[in-house]
Order: structure tokens, then sequence, then C-alpha cells
């Protein structure tokens, strides 16, 4: 009996692992090899791009029917002021494309040598991620390069995509360039692809496709708890979190990072529990930031839920619409951090 969603899980892993190699290049390319001004972000304006382009062809020629929610438009990009842009984008996006085949991938899926696409087609598979979500149906999101900042520094980011029907996250896979394969054992080098199929467990591969190995959420005592976060105190309140530590005692330090790698970290025991709490008290989260970390903590033994104890909903449109923030952490771990969570939220409301 096969796997549900075996052929969508090896497309997806595909996609993902040359955008992941693409933004690597990238990086490489024009980051390290360029002079930057301060808060220039044009290299992963166009890792952006290329990542997605990339993947929504991939994903298009394996399931034409299919929609997707991805992050970008190619608006600006056909525009004679985007010209020179547009041409880099359709460079790295070709060159991911035209790569070898590598483990488990098919030349059906518009990729391998000789594949080149046109500018016009580069741009349409970037369009393609204009869908509005919704409750019914089949949908794919797309986050080409999940922490921005991460990325510039050289640091964490993630290249992610998920599938989701009737509201339902089934698949997500996350590829983390960056991540060492095994934080204990550093000399094992850095790149790690996630995925997980709902009711059938979360692994972790190797950027090359190799090596799939079970991950899951170890039990934790209330001694070893602390928090993965985000870098950045302008994404996810730090102070807030430290409320939240102190109130359950907790004294090691946080781990930060930016992206969805935190809900890889979490999957395979780094971190007891990813607390995001926006600044922000309108803030909506958009569906592809926490789709595919979402089913891959759940997979992995964990819980996610958002601030008030209530289910991410993914059936909304493009954002989680009254979701307020994320809690995710093993079973064990869960209740009492969200309790933490929501006495903090009370004392604040308090100050009010």
């Amino acid at each position: 009996m096969s796997l549900p969603y075996a052929t969508e899980k090896q497309v997806a892993v595909a996609a993902v692992r040359r955008a992941c190699h693409l933004t690597a290049s990238v990086f490489n390319k024009l980051v390290k090899n360029e002079t930057l001004t301060k808060g220039d972000k044009s290299p992963v304006t166009v890792g952006d791009y290329a990542a997605q382009a990339v993947i929504s062809t991939i994903l298009y020629h394996a399931f034409p029917a299919d929609p997707i929610v991805g992050e970008e438009n190619a608006a600006k990009l056909r525009e004679e002021s985007g010209a020179s842009m547009r041409d880099r984008i359709v460079e790295l996006a070709n060159e991911a494309l035209t790569s070898e085949l590598g483990l488990g991938d098919n030349v059906e899926w518009g990729i391998g040598p000789g594949q080149e696409k046109t500018a016009e087609q580069l741009l349409d598979a970037i369009d393609r991620g204009n869908h509005p979500g919704g409750r019914l149906g089949r949908m794919w999101t797309i986050d080409p390069i999940d922490g921005t900042k991460g990325f510039l520094r050289g640091e964490q980011y993630a290249v992610c995509v998920s599938l989701i029907v009737d509201a339902q996250v089934q698949l997500g896979v996350i590829g983390c360039p960056n991540l060492p394969v095994d934080a204990a054992q550093p000399d094992l080098g850095r790149g790690v692809i996630f995925a997980a199929v709902k009711g059938h467990g979360a692994e972790q591969i190797m950027l090359s496709g190799a090596n799939p190995t079970p991950v899951k959420i170890p039990d934790i005592s209330p001694a070893e708890i602390n928090f993965l976060e985000s870098v950045e105190a302008a994404h996810s309140s730090h102070s807030f979190n430290d409320r939240v530590a102190s109130l359950l005692g907790v004294t090691r330090s946080p781990i930060r990072m930016d992206s969805q790698a935190k809900y890889g970290c979490l999957a395979r025991g780094e971190g007891a529990a990813y607390l995001r709490m926006p600044t922000d008290p309108n803030y909506q989260e958009k569906i592809w930031d926490h789709a595919p970390g979402s089913v891959l903590v759940e997979e992995a033994g964990g819980v996610v839920t958002d601030s008030r104890g209530q289910p991410l909903d993914f059936g909304l449109g493009r954002t989680l619409g009254e979701n307020f923030g994320v809690v995710a952490a093993g079973k064990d771990v869960h209740a009492r951090v969200l309790d933490a969570v929501q006495k903090s939220r009370q004392e604040e409301k308090a100050k009010v």
C-alpha cells in the first residue's frame, strides 16, 4: 500500500532541493561578492522570485490543475524598469531547472538538461502564486525564502512548501541550507530538508535527497525547557517570551534563529517550544509561514496552536485570520507553555 501523497512529497522535496541550491548560489554570487548598502535587500528579492519561479514551474508540470498560494507576484518584473532584475532571475531559475537530475527527480516535472524556460514562462510561474486560498480543494503554498535577514547574514533561512487539502495541511517540506545536519556533530556538515505527511510521520533528509531519518520530539523535563524564537524582536516579542519563561521557571537561554528552521529544530529535539507572539496586536500570520512547520511538528509528536489554544485555521484565505500568535511544543510541554502564555497575556491586559 503506497503512502498517501507519496508523489506530491517526492515532487515537493525535489522542488525545495533545487530552490535550496539556487538560494545558496544567490548568496554566494550576490551577497558575499557584492558591496551592499545598508538595507539593500535586492539579492534576497532576486532569490525570492527565482526560487518561487522554480518551485511553481515544477509543481505546475507535476500537478497542472493545482492552484498555488505564493508570496511573490511578477508585476514589477514585467515593467521596463524591472528588466535587469528580470534577466538575473531568469538566468538563475534556468540554472536551477536545468541542472542534472538527482535522486528522485523526474524529467516530466520540467527539470533537467535542456529544460530552459522563457522569461514569460517564468514570470507566469511566479504569478501562478496569486491564488486567494480558501476552505475547499487542493492548494500549494510557497515561501521561497523564509527568513530574509537570516539569509542576508548567512545564517538560518528556509525554503518552504506545503500542500493543503480542504483547509487541512497534508504535506509540509522545509529546506534549511544552513542548518547543521546534527547540531551535536558539526563535522557532518550543513543542509537538510524536513518532510512530513499528515498521519504518516516526519523525517529529515539530506539535501541530496538521501538518508531519510525519522524525527521525533523527545520527552522534555520541566528543568530542560527552553524556547526557540526569532532573532528579531520586531518580529516576535522577546520581552513577552521572557515573562512566559519566568512563569515557567525556565533558566535555559532561548535558541534564536530566523525562519521555519525553528519548526525543524523543534521536531528533532533542539529546543522545547517555539513561541511566536507578534508585537502588533493586529498582525495576521500568512499561511505559508506556518503550514509546513505545523504539520512537521504535529507529525513529530507535537502540538501547534495559537496563543488562545485554538488550532491554526488554514482555510480562511492567505492569512490565519483571527489566530493570534503560535505556540508549538511536544505534547508533554505544550499545555504548560500555553497556560503560561495565557497568564502573561492576562497580565498585559491588566496593565492597560
